[in-house]
Order: structure tokens, then sequence, then C-alpha cells
């Protein structure tokens, strides 16, 4: 139930399809003359051999101009032959040629490692720690191809659906040249019904080897799993915060412990609570420190924007224009990287004031420039764009504030007329399909200029691009969290390493307020380390994870007053101190930074803890002793990453 809907049909064996195909032993039914015209037309069919295995009665019914009615008619009277065909597994076309792989010594070394893991039959957690362009990708598919060769299931798990489409044309290709049952699967929630339902079996039954999936694969029903591999572990989207709450990358730790199986994690970026595990020899580290081939990283450049005073309405600094002129002039490709979609993320009423927010949720409106629409990004609530400010009634008032990219985008077609320029973000992506074509076309270099959103950050390698541009590097350092700097410095390094990935040399330039943070100091520098000894001493400092344990408790209800009422309530019902819950500190109640949320009043704690105090222990204890308004409703999170 957790990888299917409530209500999907998915458990149940698949229903055969029927094939029908033409008796040639008819002779005891009597002579072909007493057929009709319409069974005539059928037997008459050129489509007839001995090598037939049948069609549906549908296209039968179409090729020989009958109704699919008569189709059955005949196999029931015996003149057609009814034959049940299990349906096919959905198969996937490489956009890619099948080529070999030639791995470097680090490379070699690293493939060795995680085989050998395998060939233990063992519980093994592997971090694949290589820099952004290392071939983390190849080293593991060597592992994968040992596993499928001992007859083996393997997951790979990825982040988000986009980068589905791209890791499979990368298996399909590598295995191109291999039995069937290797060719990848995807799991994520965009499929078909019919889909899912085939590939669930088709793991059951093991006749599904290879499965590239979203969190909800890590559930599926595999019968002789021997690998996991979860790429970009440090993704932040591992996380579920609806419904039941569980971090996919840990739970997938867990489910190699519990059936004693090589769980690899690899990323450029590592998390920080993986990297701990690793230098305290709970996880086994590999590193790869160098790009494949004649490939350099990328030279970093900051740009202090508080040295350019931009005209209004302008977000990208000369330095920056001319970084993708440079690139244009040379034949190479431009990439403009902005987490934020739509055009602008907020609407202004220039006479009053007033910023536009959802009506039940206290959040405030984007404007998507080309619908004509105020989104709000949180929960969905869409309305067309007003021509008056609701509050003051001022015609023509309202003022869309900061840029999206599709503000870039403008902005960019202002400098770069003749330029091809594409954006790429989950509004624009109208399927997996049509992300998977853009993608295709900027790798072949039929765009000069990306701009996106997280989507074009990480798992993908176009040989052309040499520059890129980050719009606004500040936007996670702004988060009210405590891995603020840490997601910061990830994203920027994924996205930075997009460029250079081949012959030429990359550049990134990223235009920030706050040039002088260790986030942003240590990405110019090249100084990884550097970054992540000063972030683990703040956080051990401040007993926060990895070293430090963390929940939230967030109540929610109809108005504000039985919002801060049961809050105090539930505060009074926390466990009393003792031996056990000495080193557990309890902040709160506040304002949830997302006060109103789909017209509930939210009130938030934030439980903060020792490493070694059982907190699921103790917030189940303190859930046992409240007794809740039965309109209030209660989230508990431990571990969370969203602090909204």
């Amino acid at each position: 139930r957790l990888a299917l809907p409530a209500t999907s049909k998915a458990l149940y064996p698949p229903k055969p399809i029927l094939l029908y195909k033409r008796r040639e032993d008819i002779s005891s039914l009597g002579s072909p003359r007493r057929l009709t015209l319409a069974q005539k037309r059928v037997f008459d069919l050129p489509y007839w051999n001995e090598k037939t295995t049948g069609l549906r009665a549908s296209v039968l019914g179409k090729m020989s101009n009958v109704s699919p009615a008569t189709i059955t008619t005949m196999a029931k009277t015996g003149l057609l032959e009814c034959v049940p065909t299990p349906p096919a597994l959905p198969e996937f076309a490489p956009a890619i040629s099948s080529a070999s792989l030639l791995l470097n010594a680090d490379q070699k070394k690293a493939a060795n490692a995680c085989k050998t893991a395998l060939a233990s039959k063992m519980f093994n957690v592997i971090l694949l720690d290589g820099i952004t362009g290392s071939g983390k990708t190849e080293v593991y598919l060597q592992a994968i191809k040992a596993a499928l060769q001992a007859n083996k299931q393997v997951l790979v798990m990825v982040p988000e659906i986009a980068l589905t489409q791209a890791v499979l044309a990368r298996f399909a290709s590598y295995f191109a040249d291999d039995i069937a049952s290797w060719q990848p699967k995807c799991w994520h929630s965009g499929l078909s019904p019919s889909a899912r339902q085939h590939i669930w079996h088709g793991i059951a039954a093991k006749e599904v080897r290879l499965i590239v999936g979203a969190r909800s694969a890590l559930f599926l029903p595999f019968q002789s799993l021997a690998l996991l591999i979860i790429d970009e572990e440090h993704d932040s989207s591992y996380k579920q915060e609806e419904g039941l709450i569980y971090n996919a990358r840990d739970m997938a730790v867990l489910r190699g412990y519990l059936s004693e199986f090589t769980v690899i994690l690899a990323s450029a970026t590592p998390s920080l609570e993986s990297l701990k595990n690793a230098r305290q020899g709970r996880y086994q580290h590999i590193r790869l420190t160098s790009r494949i081939g004649t490939a350099v990283l990328p030279t970093i450049e900051l740009i202090d924007m508080k040295e350019h005073n931009l005209p209004a309405d302008t977000y990208l600094s000369p330095p920056l224009l001319v970084g993708v002129k440079k690139a244009i002039a040379t034949q190479q490709q431009a990439l403009l990287y902005l987490n934020r979609r739509g055009f602008a993320p907020l609407i202004l009423c220039q006479k009053c004031g007033t910023r536009l927010k959802s009506p039940d949720t206290d959040k405030w409106l984007s404007l998507h420039q080309a619908s004509r629409r105020a989104v709000c990004h949180l929960t969905g609530f869409s309305m067309p764009m007003p021509t008056a400010c609701p509050e003051c009634k001022s015609e023509g008032s309202l003022k869309p504030i900061g840029p999206g990219v599709e503000r870039i985008a403008q902005e960019v077609r202002r400098h770069f007329s003749d330029a091809c320029i594409e954006i790429l973000s989950s509004d624009t992506a109208q399927s997996p399909d049509h992300i998977q074509n853009t993608i295709t076309r900027m790798a072949k270099g039929e765009i000069d200029i990306l701009i996106g959103t997280q989507m074009v950050s990480k798992g993908h390698n176009f040989p052309k691009l040499s520059f890129v541009g980050v719009v606004d590097g500040d936007l996670t350092l702004m988060n009210a969290d405590f891995r603020a700097g840490e997601r910061t410095y990830q994203a920027l390094v994924q996205i930075a390493g997009r460029a250079g990935r081949s012959t030429h040399a990359g550049h990134a330039m990223i235009q920030t307020h706050m040039p002088e943070h260790e986030a942003m100091q240590a990405l110019k520098a090249n100084e990884r380390d550097m970054f992540i000894d000063a972030e683990l001493s703040m956080r051990e400092t401040l007993n926060l994870p990895p070293y430090g344990r963390l929940a939230a408790l967030i109540l929610s209800a109809p108005t504000a007053p039985i919002a801060d009422a049961q809050a105090q309530y539930c505060l009074s019902c926390a466990p009393p101190i003792n031996a056990q819950t000495r080193n557990v500190e309890i902040l709160g109640p506040s304002l949830a930074p997302i006060a109103i949320l789909r017209g509930r009043h939210r009130r938030r704690f934030l439980i903060q803890a020792d490493k070694h105090v059982n907190l699921s222990q103790y917030m189940q204890q303190w859930r046992k002793t409240m007794k809740l308004l039965p309109s209030v409703r209660l989230h508990i999170d431990i571990d969370p990453y969203s602090f909204m």
C-alpha cells in the first residue's frame, strides 16, 4: 500500500490478452463456402501463415472490416482459435547507442570494491563519493552487471521522476547487447495503472531484474534483491513528509541490513550524516577525485551583487551576460539556474501594499506569465491574474516582484534574440517524455541557452555546456533551516558541475549578496573538506544532526484560538523529566513559518535530544498522553528535513 494507490488493482494478477488466429483444420466444420461474407473476409486476410501468433479482436476486426463481435463469435463456433497471452511488460527504447565502458584506474579500483562487497553476500554500505563528472554511474554499472549475472535483482533509486528517463537511457544503452530480462524498467507516480501492474508482477515473478525508481520503489516485492543504489543520496526529495513519514535513503540502508545485501550511496556532495558514518567506519568510503579523461572541474567565480546597481526589473549582471555571450560565440552552450518557478514569486499592489496570498494559506501567490495566472506553489491554488487590487480596487496597480525562470527567459531573449532559448521546470515539463526530449536536445547541442530549476542541476551530461550562471545563489541561504549552508553548497556544486564535462573548460558564475559566507568561499576555492569540517563543528557545538536528534510536532486547528489552546495543552502532556529524558529539550509552541495552510492554523514544537535518546519512543509516549479535540490534527516528524 506504500507503493500503490489504495484503489489500485496492481496487487491482482493482470488479465491475459486474448489473441485470435485462424484454425487451419476446419474440415469438420463444413465447407468454407458456408462462411458468411464477413467470416470469409477474416479467413482471406493475407496476414495468416503458419507463424502467425494472433491478434486482438479489435485489430483483427479493423483489418477485415468486421465488428469485434464477429471475431468472438467465430471463436465460439470454432472457426478461430482464442489464445490467452500474458500482457507484455512496458518496453523502454534507449535514445542513445550501446557503448562499452572504459574505466580509469580510480574507477576500476572503486568498481572492484563494489563487486567485492556484493560477492560477500553480507550487509555492506558503500559511500561512493565522487566529484561531478568523475564517472560514478560507470562504477556502479559494474556492480549492477555482477548482480544480474548472479541472477539477482537490482534497484537504483533516484530522487525525482525527471532523472528516471536519463538513467534508463544510460542503462538501456549499456545493457543493449545483453539478455532481455536485464533491460531496465522504471517505477514512479507518473506510470499508468496498467504499467504499474505489469511491473509489480514482473518483479514478484523475477521477470524484471533491474528497476530505476523514485522512493516508493523501495516497497516493491523483490524476491532476490542483492544491490540497492541510492543516486544523489544527499537529496532531500528522498524524505516523504506526508502520510507515512520516512527517509527513503535511511530505509534503504535498513532494508539492506534486514535482508543482508549491499547498499551504495552515490553523490558528488554527500550528506553530512553519510559523511559522518563514513568517517566513523560504519560505511566504506570510496572517493573519486578527478574527472573522466581530460575534463577538469569548472572554475567558479562569485559576483558580488552589492557592486552592481542593476536597473529595475533587471536580474542578470554584466559579468554574467558576458559569460553567456562568450559561450554562444564559441558555439558552446550556457545554462542559467534559478530554483524558482513561474514569472515572479510575489504580486504587490503599488497603491496599498497588499501582497496577493492564497485565500486559505499564509503563502504568497506567484505570477505565471505564460498562463496569466496567480498560483500557490504549496497547495496548487490557482486563479486568473486580477486586473485590480482585491483590497483597494485600484486598476493596474498590481506589480510582479522578483524573478522566476519565465522572467529570466524574458530578459535573456532581450540580449540574445537569435539564440535558441528554452525553459525546463516542473511547470513547462508536460510529462517524463517531454523532460527527456528537452534533455536529449540539450545534450545534442540543439539548445543554446537553457534556463532551469533544480530539474537541470544533477544527473545530466551536456558535452557542449561550457558556462553556468546562477541567478540567485543566496536563495536557499535565506531559509530558517540549520541545513541551509549544506543545501546551498550541495545545490551550487551540482549545478556548477554541469559545465566543462567534455573537452572545453567549464566556467560558473554565482550571483550573490553574501560572497563572504563560508559556503560561497568554499565553492570559490574548491575546498569541500574545509566547509564540511566547519559545518560539522557547528552542528556538534549546537547538538544538531548528525550529532543530535530532532523531531517536529505540528498541531493544526480550524481557528487560531483553538490552535493556541491545544498547543498549550499539548505542552502540558509532555513526559516528565527523568533519567531517560533529561537530555530532551522542547522548543515551542510557536507559529509555524507557514502559519495557515489550507485554512488550518498551525503551531509547531521542535524537540531536540542527544544522539543516544530514543526519540521515536519519547514522541510515542507523549502522543499517547494527549486527548486532542476531534477538529485538531497532529503531525509528528522524526528527523525533519522541512521546517515549514
